[in-house]
């Protein structure tokens, strides 16, 4: 759909639409509507980077919460939104060894228990092995410092999840 048509949406349908850009924050979406009308798609974004700035760290640390666990429980069982599950399985995170997934899940543990929220990373923007990578390096960061890496990280996942719903304006000069 086109930005004039993301514009028309009634708020239902908005969040119906746009409810999981932000993964399990359908909120976030909601209070988005009301700055309508949108110029662009990148107006779009840039409503809901503003949204999730203009939060506390409390609430930045709330939106990370509800990610799931890469190669986690959620992947495990089935239970990961249809975003995540295509977006894990596009880094290859569903092809893990034995061995990477005892890594992976020991890491996300020590990761949760120092930080207080899972690790985020836009999977579609990496591979496995980068992911492995990131998860390592990432673990010797300060909380303050790793909670901007990872909201950072969810906005590139939004952009990407925005990209996959609105056509991007195209220019009509010759």
């Amino acid at each position: 759909m086109d930005i004039g048509s993301v514009n028309y949406l009634p708020y239902e349908d908005f969040v119906d639409v746009f409810g999981n850009v932000v993964e399990k924050c359908p909120l976030i979406t909601a209070a988005v509507w009301s700055r309508r009308p949108f110029s662009s798609l990148a107006d779009l974004e840039a409503s809901i980077n503003d949204f999730i700035d203009a939060l506390p760290e409390s609430g930045k640390e709330g939106i990370l919460r509800v990610h799931p666990d890469l190669t986690g429980r959620d992947l495990q069982s089935g239970s990961l939104t249809r975003e995540s599950r295509e977006e894990q399985v596009q880094a290859g995170l569903d092809t893990l060894t034995t061995a990477e997934v005892s890594r992976m899940a020991r890491l996300n543990t020590e990761y949760k228990d120092h930080f207080g929220f899972p690790f985020v990373i836009c999977a579609r923007m990496n591979n496995k092995a980068t992911i492995l990578r990131q998860l390592e390096e990432r673990l010797r960061n300060e909380r303050t410092i790793e909670r901007a890496c990872a909201i950072d990280e969810v906005k590139k996942i939004c952009h990407l999840r925005l990209q996959g719903l609105v056509v991007p304006e195209t220019s009509n000069k010759l």
